[in-house]
């Protein structure tokens, strides 16, 4: 399987951007799933994440600015931001815990090929 991104791109300080993130391929169920952003010349930073059971956690930076969240029907996550500003121009990848098999726990770990998004000020 492998996971494709959509939805980055150029927008104001000020304005929203929503990215989804939809997994492929046959497997049983996804556990995790993360974004992830980039900054140009910085390391690769946690953004959000959600279990599988609803649990979310945010980095301090966008807490209340931005929005995870899932549909595994569609094996999908979103992240819905508002509010952005200059800080938030990064490349970002979404990230999933997949497992393949119902009588497995293991799960692995995949990464989209980012998207990017840009915000001017």
């Amino acid at each position: 399987g492998h996971l494709v991104e959509s939805g980055g791109g150029l927008v104001q300080a000020g304005g929203s951007l929503r990215l989804s993130c939809a997994a492929s391929g046959s497997f049983f169920q996804i556990n995790a799933m993360r974004w992830y952003r980039q900054p140009p010349g910085e390391e690769r930073e946690l953004v959000t994440d959600i279990t599988r059971a609803g649990s979310i956690t945010y980095a301090e930076s966008v807490k209340g600015r931005f929005t995870i969240s899932r549909d595994d029907a569609k094996n999908t996550v979103y992240l819905e931001m508002n509010s952005l500003n200059s800080e938030d121009t990064a490349v970002y990848y979404c990230n999933m815990d997949v497992r393949a098999y119902r009588l497995s726990s293991y799960a692995r770990t995949y990464w989209g090929q980012g998207t990017q998004v840009t915000v001017s000020s």
